[in-house]
Protein backbone atom coordinates (compact mmCIF):
# COMPACT_ATOMS: atom_id res chain seq x y z
CA UNK A 1 0.00 0.00 0.00
CA UNK A 2 1.40 3.37 -1.09
CA UNK A 3 0.25 6.28 1.06
CA UNK A 4 0.64 9.68 -0.62
CA UNK A 5 0.19 12.74 1.59
CA UNK A 6 -0.70 16.15 0.18
CA UNK A 7 -1.38 19.57 1.65
CA UNK A 8 -4.86 19.69 0.16
CA UNK A 9 -7.41 17.80 -1.92
CA UNK A 10 -6.51 19.69 -5.10
CA UNK A 11 -2.91 18.50 -5.01
CA UNK A 12 -3.95 14.93 -4.30
CA UNK A 13 -6.48 15.01 -7.13
CA UNK A 14 -3.85 16.16 -9.62
CA UNK A 15 -1.60 13.23 -8.68
CA UNK A 16 -4.58 10.87 -8.91
CA UNK A 17 -5.19 12.22 -12.40
CA UNK A 18 -1.59 11.47 -13.36
CA UNK A 19 -1.98 7.88 -12.16
CA UNK A 20 -5.13 7.38 -14.23
CA UNK A 21 -3.64 9.17 -17.25
CA UNK A 22 -0.53 6.98 -17.17
CA UNK A 23 -2.71 3.89 -17.32
CA UNK A 24 -4.86 5.21 -20.18
CA UNK A 25 -1.79 6.16 -22.20
CA UNK A 26 -0.21 2.77 -21.64
CA UNK A 27 -3.46 0.87 -22.20
CA UNK A 28 -5.93 2.91 -24.27
CA UNK A 29 -8.68 0.29 -23.78
CA UNK A 30 -8.32 0.32 -20.01
CA UNK A 31 -11.27 -0.64 -17.80
CA UNK A 32 -11.91 1.90 -15.04
CA UNK A 33 -14.00 1.39 -11.90
CA UNK A 34 -15.49 4.68 -10.78
CA UNK A 35 -16.92 6.13 -7.58
CA UNK A 36 -19.39 8.92 -6.89
CA UNK A 37 -19.68 11.50 -4.13
CA UNK A 38 -17.76 14.68 -3.46
CA UNK A 39 -14.37 13.01 -2.94
CA UNK A 40 -13.53 12.13 -6.58
CA UNK A 41 -14.82 15.40 -8.05
CA UNK A 42 -11.35 16.94 -8.17
CA UNK A 43 -10.01 13.86 -9.94
CA UNK A 44 -12.84 13.98 -12.46
CA UNK A 45 -12.21 17.66 -13.15
CA UNK A 46 -8.54 16.84 -13.73
CA UNK A 47 -9.40 14.00 -16.15
CA UNK A 48 -11.65 16.35 -18.13
CA UNK A 49 -8.83 18.90 -18.24
CA UNK A 50 -6.36 16.27 -19.43
CA UNK A 51 -8.76 15.28 -22.17
CA UNK A 52 -9.74 18.75 -23.32
CA UNK A 53 -6.40 20.55 -22.88
CA UNK A 54 -3.86 17.77 -23.45
CA UNK A 55 -5.78 15.41 -25.73
CA UNK A 56 -5.92 12.41 -23.42
CA UNK A 57 -8.10 9.98 -25.39
CA UNK A 58 -10.78 8.01 -23.55
CA UNK A 59 -12.56 6.68 -26.65
CA UNK A 60 -11.55 3.07 -26.00
CA UNK A 61 -12.00 3.16 -22.22
CA UNK A 62 -14.74 1.10 -20.55
CA UNK A 63 -16.14 2.10 -17.16
CA UNK A 64 -18.06 0.39 -14.35
CA UNK A 65 -19.51 2.35 -11.48
CA UNK A 66 -19.41 1.07 -7.92
CA UNK A 67 -23.02 1.52 -6.95
CA UNK A 68 -26.48 3.01 -7.37
CA UNK A 69 -29.53 3.58 -5.20
CA UNK A 70 -32.43 1.16 -5.62
CA UNK A 71 -35.70 2.78 -6.57
CA UNK A 72 -34.10 5.94 -7.97
CA UNK A 73 -34.53 6.70 -11.67
CA UNK A 74 -31.35 7.41 -13.62
CA UNK A 75 -32.55 10.95 -14.33
CA UNK A 76 -33.25 11.73 -10.68
CA UNK A 77 -31.04 14.59 -9.40
CA UNK A 78 -29.60 12.26 -6.72
CA UNK A 79 -29.01 9.23 -8.95
CA UNK A 80 -25.42 8.21 -9.44
CA UNK A 81 -26.01 7.85 -13.18
CA UNK A 82 -26.91 11.52 -13.40
CA UNK A 83 -24.00 12.44 -11.12
CA UNK A 84 -21.55 10.69 -13.43
CA UNK A 85 -23.03 12.17 -16.60
CA UNK A 86 -22.87 15.69 -15.20
CA UNK A 87 -19.49 15.49 -13.45
CA UNK A 88 -17.41 13.29 -15.75
CA UNK A 89 -18.86 11.67 -18.84
CA UNK A 90 -20.18 14.92 -20.36
CA UNK A 91 -16.58 16.14 -20.51
CA UNK A 92 -14.94 12.99 -21.92
CA UNK A 93 -15.21 11.05 -25.18
CA UNK A 94 -16.21 7.67 -23.74
CA UNK A 95 -18.95 6.14 -25.93
CA UNK A 96 -22.16 5.61 -23.97
CA UNK A 97 -22.10 1.91 -24.87
CA UNK A 98 -18.90 1.56 -22.84
CA UNK A 99 -20.35 3.15 -19.70
CA UNK A 100 -21.83 0.78 -17.10
CA UNK A 101 -23.77 1.90 -14.03
CA UNK A 102 -26.01 -0.39 -11.93
CA UNK A 103 -29.71 -0.02 -12.68
CA UNK A 104 -31.60 0.81 -9.51
CA UNK A 105 -34.90 0.16 -11.28
CA UNK A 106 -34.03 -3.33 -12.54
CA UNK A 107 -37.03 -5.65 -12.24
CA UNK A 108 -34.86 -8.55 -11.03
CA UNK A 109 -32.11 -7.13 -8.80
CA UNK A 110 -30.24 -10.42 -8.13
CA UNK A 111 -30.16 -11.25 -11.86
CA UNK A 112 -29.01 -7.72 -12.66
CA UNK A 113 -26.19 -8.02 -10.12
CA UNK A 114 -25.03 -11.32 -11.64
CA UNK A 115 -25.12 -9.76 -15.10
CA UNK A 116 -23.06 -6.80 -13.86
CA UNK A 117 -20.39 -9.14 -12.52
CA UNK A 118 -20.37 -11.02 -15.82
CA UNK A 119 -20.02 -7.80 -17.79
CA UNK A 120 -16.92 -6.87 -15.76
CA UNK A 121 -15.38 -10.25 -16.56
CA UNK A 122 -16.25 -10.01 -20.26
CA UNK A 123 -14.54 -6.60 -20.36
CA UNK A 124 -11.37 -8.21 -19.01
CA UNK A 125 -11.65 -7.13 -15.39
CA UNK A 126 -11.14 -3.70 -13.85
CA UNK A 127 -7.66 -2.26 -14.38
CA UNK A 128 -8.02 0.61 -11.90
CA UNK A 129 -10.73 1.14 -9.30
CA UNK A 130 -11.32 4.65 -7.95
CA UNK A 131 -12.54 4.60 -4.34
CA UNK A 132 -13.62 6.93 -1.59
CA UNK A 133 -14.02 5.84 2.01
CA UNK A 134 -17.00 6.37 4.29
CA UNK A 135 -16.64 7.83 7.76
CA UNK A 136 -17.34 4.31 9.09
CA UNK A 137 -14.78 2.69 6.79
CA UNK A 138 -17.12 1.49 4.06
CA UNK A 139 -16.11 1.18 0.41
CA UNK A 140 -18.81 1.60 -2.19
CA UNK A 141 -21.84 0.65 -0.14
CA UNK A 142 -20.10 -2.25 1.57
CA UNK A 143 -21.14 -1.34 5.08
CA UNK A 144 -19.36 -2.58 8.24
CA UNK A 145 -19.67 -6.38 8.63
CA UNK A 146 -19.83 -6.85 4.84
CA UNK A 147 -18.17 -10.03 3.67
CA UNK A 148 -14.68 -9.32 2.37
CA UNK A 149 -15.35 -11.87 -0.40
CA UNK A 150 -18.72 -10.40 -1.45
CA UNK A 151 -19.75 -9.70 -5.04
CA UNK A 152 -22.15 -7.19 -6.61
CA UNK A 153 -25.41 -7.37 -4.67
CA UNK A 154 -28.20 -5.51 -2.88
CA UNK A 155 -27.27 -3.91 0.44
CA UNK A 156 -29.23 -2.16 3.18
CA UNK A 157 -27.69 1.19 4.08
CA UNK A 158 -26.81 1.96 7.68
CA UNK A 159 -28.37 4.87 9.53
CA UNK A 160 -25.00 6.64 9.49
CA UNK A 161 -24.61 6.32 5.72
CA UNK A 162 -28.15 7.56 5.12
CA UNK A 163 -27.47 10.54 7.39
CA UNK A 164 -24.19 11.26 5.57
CA UNK A 165 -26.00 11.25 2.21
CA UNK A 166 -29.08 13.18 3.35
CA UNK A 167 -27.49 16.47 2.29
CA UNK A 168 -27.98 15.46 -1.35
CA UNK A 169 -31.75 14.94 -0.99
CA UNK A 170 -34.57 17.41 -0.35
CA UNK A 171 -35.59 15.59 2.84
CA UNK A 172 -33.71 13.06 5.00
CA UNK A 173 -36.59 10.60 4.66
CA UNK A 174 -36.09 10.61 0.86
CA UNK A 175 -32.74 8.81 1.13
CA UNK A 176 -33.24 5.22 -0.08
CA UNK A 177 -32.73 2.35 2.31
CA UNK A 178 -31.24 0.01 -0.29
CA UNK A 179 -28.64 0.08 -3.04
CA UNK A 180 -26.76 -2.06 -5.52
CA UNK A 181 -23.02 -2.15 -4.87
CA UNK A 182 -19.97 -3.94 -6.12
CA UNK A 183 -18.80 -6.32 -3.42
CA UNK A 184 -15.50 -6.26 -1.60
CA UNK A 185 -14.40 -9.29 -3.58
CA UNK A 186 -15.19 -7.44 -6.80
CA UNK A 187 -13.19 -4.41 -5.67
CA UNK A 188 -10.23 -6.53 -4.59
CA UNK A 189 -10.17 -8.21 -8.00
CA UNK A 190 -9.21 -4.85 -9.55
CA UNK A 191 -5.59 -4.74 -10.69
CA UNK A 192 -5.00 -1.35 -9.04
CA UNK A 193 -7.01 0.45 -6.36
CA UNK A 194 -6.86 4.23 -6.00
CA UNK A 195 -8.44 5.44 -2.75
CA UNK A 196 -8.96 9.14 -2.06
CA UNK A 197 -9.88 10.65 1.30
CA UNK A 198 -10.12 14.31 2.27
CA UNK A 199 -11.04 16.10 5.47
CA UNK A 200 -10.70 15.42 9.20
CA UNK A 201 -14.03 13.60 9.30
CA UNK A 202 -12.33 10.77 7.40
CA UNK A 203 -9.22 10.64 9.61
CA UNK A 204 -10.37 7.84 11.95
CA UNK A 205 -11.59 5.64 9.11
CA UNK A 206 -8.37 6.20 7.16
CA UNK A 207 -6.17 5.35 10.15
CA UNK A 208 -8.09 2.13 10.79
CA UNK A 209 -8.06 1.16 7.11
CA UNK A 210 -4.35 1.84 6.56
CA UNK A 211 -2.78 0.98 9.92
CA UNK A 212 -5.39 -1.03 11.81
CA UNK A 213 -6.16 -4.74 11.68
CA UNK A 214 -7.97 -6.18 8.68
CA UNK A 215 -11.59 -6.48 9.73
CA UNK A 216 -15.04 -6.65 8.17
CA UNK A 217 -15.97 -3.92 10.65
CA UNK A 218 -13.76 -1.59 8.58
CA UNK A 219 -14.26 -2.90 5.02
CA UNK A 220 -11.61 -0.55 3.60
CA UNK A 221 -8.99 -2.32 5.73
CA UNK A 222 -9.21 -5.20 3.23
CA UNK A 223 -7.15 -3.04 0.88
CA UNK A 224 -4.15 -4.06 2.99
CA UNK A 225 -4.49 -7.46 1.31
CA UNK A 226 -4.32 -5.98 -2.19
CA UNK A 227 -0.94 -5.96 -3.98
CA UNK A 228 -1.27 -2.55 -5.63
CA UNK A 229 -3.07 0.25 -3.76
CA UNK A 230 -2.53 4.02 -3.86
CA UNK A 231 -4.02 5.98 -0.95
CA UNK A 232 -4.09 9.75 -1.57
CA UNK A 233 -4.84 11.97 1.42
CA UNK A 234 -4.94 15.62 2.38
CA UNK A 235 -3.65 16.83 5.74
CA UNK A 236 -7.00 16.45 7.46
CA UNK A 237 -7.59 12.86 6.42
CA UNK A 238 -4.01 11.92 7.37
CA UNK A 239 -4.20 13.51 10.83
CA UNK A 240 -4.49 10.25 12.82
CA UNK A 241 -1.89 8.20 10.96
CA UNK A 242 1.02 7.21 13.20
CA UNK A 243 3.59 6.75 10.43
CA UNK A 244 3.15 9.97 8.47
CA UNK A 245 6.88 10.73 8.60
CA UNK A 246 7.64 7.40 6.97
CA UNK A 247 5.06 7.84 4.22
CA UNK A 248 6.47 11.29 3.44
CA UNK A 249 10.02 9.90 3.41
CA UNK A 250 9.03 7.19 0.95
CA UNK A 251 7.27 9.68 -1.33
CA UNK A 252 10.15 12.17 -1.27
CA UNK A 253 12.68 9.47 -2.13
CA UNK A 254 10.85 7.57 -4.87
CA UNK A 255 13.11 6.58 -7.79
CA UNK A 256 12.49 8.63 -10.91
CA UNK A 257 10.64 5.84 -12.71
CA UNK A 258 8.11 5.65 -9.85
CA UNK A 259 7.38 9.36 -9.62
CA UNK A 260 4.10 10.96 -10.79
Amino acid sequence: MEVLLHENADGASVVAGKIVARLVRQKPNAVLGLATGSTPLGLYRELIRLHQDEGLDFSQVTTFNLDEYIGVDGNHPCSYRRFMMENLFSGLNIPESQIHIPDGLASDIPAHCEAYEEAIQVAGGIDLQVLGIGSDGHLGFNEPTSSLASRTRIKTLTKETREDNARFFERPEDVPHHCITMGMGTILDSRVCLMLAFGENKASAVAQAVEGPVSAMIPASALQLHPHVHVLLDEGAARKLTRKDYYEHVYDNKPAWQQY
